[in-house]
This record gives C-alpha cells, sequence and structure tokens, in this order.
C-alpha cells in the first residue's frame, strides 16, 4: 500500500507524455520559465531531449516555435538569424512569435485577454470578451444608440444577442466586431454600403449582423474609410463599401453593397493579416508575400508609382530581398511593415518624419528602418503623419507629428516633428502590450492590463471630461457597474 501511495515525479512520467503537457498550449510562456526554475527534473535529467537544448523547457518551446505559422513560413537561414536575433534563447523566440501574433488580434494581461484600437475621434476596447467605447459617436460610431452623442469614460456596448467580441476594428464614421463564433457585427455611417447592409438612408446606431456573412466565420476586420475588409478562418478576404479606387481588390471600380470574396487572393493562398488604409488595403499571405490594392496616392501601395492597382498586387521589393512580412500597418498616407525577423520598414508620404529615417523626403517603395535593427519590433502602428514600433521588452518608440501630444513625447511641442525613432519615456515605468493611434490621440494597453491615453481629448476620445488632452499618458478607466 505505500508503495502504491508514494508520490510520483515528473521523472517517473513518460518523455512523451511530459512534452504533452509543455505542448499542450495550457501553459503560458511564463509557466514554461517558473517551471523551469523550480522543478528538479530539470537538473541533471539525461535523455529527455536532444543536447544542444539547455533543458527540456527550452526543447518544448523549440517545438512550439515550430508550431507558429510564422516560424514556419520561413527559410532555414531566417530562421537561425531569427534565433542569433533572440541571443540564442527559444523561449524568447516563442515570446516574440506569440506578441506578433497578438499585435493585430487580443493581447494577454495579467488581467484577462484584452484588445485597444483608435478610430478618428473616438476609442474602442475589448476587455473579458465585452466591447467597450468612448469619445465622440458621430454617425453611431460608439454603437450606443440614436440619443448618444458622446462618451466621457468606457462604456460598454450592447449586442442585440448575447455575444463574446474577439476582435474590433475603428475608422472614421464606422466600426466592426468579430464575435468568437466568426460572427461580425457592424455600426456607423453606412451610406457607402461600409457596414455590409442594404439600407444606406440612415446611420446604423447600434451593431447589426452582417448577414451576408452568416455562415462565413470571420476571424479579423479592417474598417477603411467608407469601405471594410473582412479575413474569414479559411484566410480569404472579403470586401464591402466604396471602391473609387480600387479599394476592393475586384478589378474594377464599382462599388460593393455586400461583402465579396477577392478572388484574385483566393486562388493565391491563405491571408493570415489585412489592414485598411483611408482608401488602399493590405494583405499579408501565410507566406510572407505582401498584397497592396486601390488608391497608388503617396506611394503607399510600395511599387514605386502612383499609380491605383484594382487588384491584390505583390510588392516585388519584398519578394526580391527574400523578406517575409509578418504584420503590416495602414496610415493616412503612410505604410509600416514588421518581417519574420523583428524587423521594421516603411514607406510613402514622409512628412514631418513619419517614415522615420531623419528627413521628410518621400519613400517609394518600403525602407529599412535601420536605427531600429538592433530591436526586435512585435508591432508596428501608423496613423496620420506619426508611426509607433512596439518592442520585445515592452518599450514603445515613436517618431513622425506631435499631432496635440499623440507621439507621446513631453519634452516637444503639440506641433513638433520627430526625425528618427525615439523611445516614449512616459512609458519606461510600464511594459507596454499594445499600441493604437488615432488621428489626434493615442492608447495603449500594459501587460498588467491598465489602458493609458495621450494626446487631444476634445471629443472625449482618452475617457475624460474634465480635460481637453493629455500630454502624459494618462489611465483610462471602463464605467462602473450599476
Amino acid at each position: 500500500m505505500g508503495d502504491r501511495l508514494r508520490s510520483t515525479s515528473m521523472e517517473d512520467l513518460p518523455v512523451h507524455l511530459i512534452l504533452e503537457i509543455l505542448l499542450s498550449g495550457r501553459l503560458a510562456v511564463i509557466d514554461l520559465i517558473s517551471l523551469e526554475l523550480t522543478s528538479r527534473t530539470f537538473r541533471g535529467t539525461h535523455g529527455l531531449f536532444p543536447k544542444k537544448f539547455k533543458s527540456l523547457v527550452d526543447y518544448a518551446a523549440f517545438q512550439l516555435c515550430g508550431l507558429s505559422s510564422i516560424y514556419a513560413s520561413l527559410h532555414c537561414n531566417a530562421q537561425e538569424e531569427l534565433l542569433k536575433r533572440c541571443n540564442g534563447n527559444w523561449k524568447r523566440l516563442l515570446r516574440f512569435l506569440m506578441a506578433v501574433e497578438q499585435s493585430s488580434d487580443m493581447v494577454e494581461t495579467s488581467a484577462g485577454n484584452m484588445q485597444i484600437r483608435s478610430g478618428r475621434y473616438h476609442t474602442l476596447l475589448i476587455n473579458d470578451s465585452a466591447a467597450y467605447s468612448c469619445g465622440s459617436s458621430l454617425c453611431g460610431v460608439l454603437g450606443h444608440g440614436p440619443e448618444t452623442t458622446q462618451c466621457v469614460e468606457f462604456t460598454r456596448i450592447s449586442f442585440p444577442v448575447p455575444v463574446q467580441v474577439a476582435q474590433v476594428s475603428a475608422s472614421h464614421n464606422h466600426a466592426a466586431f468579430v464575435t468568437g463564433s466568426g460572427q461580425v457585427f457592424t455600426c456607423g455611417d453606412n451610406s457607402s454600403y461600409c457596414c455590409g447592409h442594404s439600407d444606406t438612408g440612415r446611420p446604423i446606431f447600434t451593431p447589426r449582423m452582417v448577414e451576408a456573412l452568416k455562415n462565413i466565420p470571420v476571424k479579423q476586420v479592417a474598417a477603411g474609410l467608407s469601405f471594410t475588409m473582412f479575413l474569414t478562418r479559411k484566410g480569404h478576404v472579403f470586401t464591402c463599401g466604396t471602391n473609387g479606387h480600387g479599394q476592393l481588390g475586384h478589378g474594377d471600380t464599382s462599388d460593393r453593397p455586400t461583402p465579396t470574396c477577392i478572388e484574385l487572393l483566393a486562388s493565391i493562398g491563405s491571408v493570415v493579416q489585412i489592414a485598411a488604409g483611408p482608401s488602399y488595403a493590405l494583405a499579408v499571405s501565410d507566406d510572407g508575400t505582401l498584397y497592396s490594392f486601390g488608391s497608388g496616392t503617396n506611394f503607399c501601395l510600395g511599387h514605386g508609382e502612383q499609380q491605383n492597382e484594382l487588384q491584390p498586387r505583390a510588392i516585388q521589393s519584398f519578394k526580391r530581398r527574400d523578406i517575409n512580412v509578418a504584420r503590416v500597418s495602414a496610415g493616412d498616407e503612410h505604410v509600416v511593415a514588421l518581417d519574420s525577423t523583428g524587423y521594421v520598414y516603411t514607406w510613402g508620404k514622409g512628412y514631418c518624419g513619419a517614415l522615420g529615417h531623419g528627413d521628410e523626403i518621400d519613400k517609394t517603395t518600403p525602407s529599412h528602418l535601420t536605427s531600429l535593427k538592433s530591436h526586435l519590433a512585435v508591432q508596428v502602428c501608423a496613423s496620420k503623419r506619426k508611426t509607433f514600433v512596439l518592442v520585445d521588452d515592452g518599450s514603445v518608440y515613436g517618431f513622425g507629428w506631435m499631432g496635440f501630444g499623440s507621439l507621446g513625447f513631453l519634452d516637444r511641442g503639440a506641433s513638433d516633428k520627430v526625425l528618427k525613432p525615439r523611445i516614449l519615456e512616459s512609458l519606461r515605468s510600464h511594459h507596454i502590450s499594445q499600441i493604437s493611434t488615432g488621428l489626434y490621440h493615442s492608447v495603449v494597453v500594459t501587460n498588467c492590463g491598465r489602458v493609458f491615453g495621450f494626446g487631444d481629448n476634445e471629443r472625449a476620445q482618452l475617457g475624460h471630461d474634465a480635460v481637453r488632452g493629455c500630454l502624459e499618458p494618462t489611465e483610462m478607466f471602463m464605467e462602473k457597474a450599476a
């Protein structure tokens, strides 16, 4: 009986079972680190993993990296370079991959999963699968009904049916929400059919399900100016709304009243991320190819010319250099991209230093931002003449136009220009997990689940009613439950 009840250590378990526990996906990176530090199993254990790995946890991190689509798409040389940039640390590499994948989705914080998105004069937040909004409710973009014109704090959005919100996108005058089951809801100005509904006579003041996608599970939305992109779980892209520049990607300039699949992208392969500018669109495929279409103004399409593209066209500058793009952000007049090894590229209009190269010169094709090459970037974010880059240690770099303090530098004037990347000292005391920027305001989420905003607050887009602007990052709060 005594033998039967004796304690069993992990060393008594079969190796395949130990690995299955570590690779189950139920352990976060911090769990792997804690396990490595506290478990005596990994001291002097022999034969459980290849000798080139420091521990079984290190080996498990390597295995988890192999499951990442970003890592799997890289050639062997690129994989080796990425590991070298992570100082040979597989756990750091795993953290990098997870951070990049979450940059266009919800991020894990100690307070739960969250996502923050800035619109023109408003802010949207997901916290604990619920959606909140604050700021100006122009055309019903806040989703609180026709009687609401402004919210001075994050106020929970009501949906017609119980839902768990998984992803959100904010634009100038409309918003889109994706639920955990893949359904899409939209609200705001639908005069251009950008909300995906047939009635255009009046704004949609509360979230309404997009019936055309009811049986097509969606995982991401991107709201542009009067058009919307939808990325399905199968990796197909649908678009609807105005199409004067070909931004819907269907080979013509005809508007689409309901979401329509971009056949060219569907024939090429699976898309993993989408981004919408004012009148152009971007799509990243699972092999790291970046496609652009729509308005060629300001060289935002990255092809070296300003002509419109009515269908998705691969940016050859990346292909020629064998660079795999992981994520991309579409600004008003410029674009910033992140490759699969943590390097950053910018192109488009260089006004106010938005491209970060130390000048205001336009870049007609993607240009490597060499001043950040020693850092491992995990998120890029572009808006009106300004850019942010989040690196893997939780620091944020910004450059471009201060725009009423929305760049976050306390020692610069409200209309100053920052021509090269500078670290935001005002956020040094926090580990930032996600950042988003609108026209004149910016917001961040920390790894503790706190939300801070800075810049213009004239329309309460920073969630306060007593100040017109916040030069210093100011915490934003959700409404208290009644």
